[in-house]
C-alpha cells in the first residue's frame, strides 16, 4: 500500500505511521518521522488496537445534512426567480430569501442557502430576468 497504488495522502500517512509503530518506535519518534503530532499518532494507534486496520486507515462515513429546501420549496424558489421582483430589475439572493419568508414557504432561510440551491439547479446565480431558461 505504501509503495504503489492510489490512496489519499491521509491514508498513506496513517499506513506509514502504523509501519513505524510496528518497528517499536515511541509516539514522539513516529510523529517526528511522519511529520504529524504525537496526539495523532496515539489516536491512530488506539483506533488500530480497538478496531483493526480498516478502522485505523479509513474514517467512518459522516452523516450528510438534510437539504434545507425540499423539492416543492425549490420549485417555488425557481418560480420566483423567473418572475420580476417588485420595483427592481433583478433578484438578489437576499431578496429571494426574504420573498420565501414572506410567502411562508420556509420559517427561516439565508441568502447563502438560496444561492447554493440555485447553483445545484444550474441556475445563473447572477442577474435573473423574466423568461430566463433554467435548463
Amino acid at each position: 500500500m505504501t509503495r504503489k497504488g492510489v490512496h489519499s495522502a491521509r491514508v498513506m500517512t496513517r499506513a506509514r505511521l502504523l509501519l513505524l509503530s510496528d518497528q517499536g518506535l515511541k509516539d514522539r519518534d513516529v510523529a517526528a518521522r511522519a511529520g504529524i503530532s504525537t496526539v495523532t499518532v496515539a489516536a491512530i494507534r488506539r483506533k488500530f488496537v480497538e478496531g483493526g486496520l480498516q478502522a485505523a486507515l479509513y474514517e467512518k462515513a459522516r452523516p450528510k445534512q438534510a437539504p434545507k429546501l425540499n423539492a416543492q420549496q425549490t420549485a417555488i424558489l425557481i418560480a420566483e426567480v423567473c418572475s420580476t421582483p417588485a420595483g427592481r430589475e433583478t433578484w438578489t439572493m437576499q431578496l429571494l430569501a426574504d420573498r420565501l419568508l414572506t410567502l411562508g414557504v420556509v420559517e427561516s432561510i439565508s441568502d447563502e442557502t438560496v444561492r447554493r440551491t440555485l447553483k445545484k439547479t444550474r441556475s445563473n446565480r447572477g442577474k435573473f430576468r423574466v423568461g430566463v431558461s433554467l435548463r
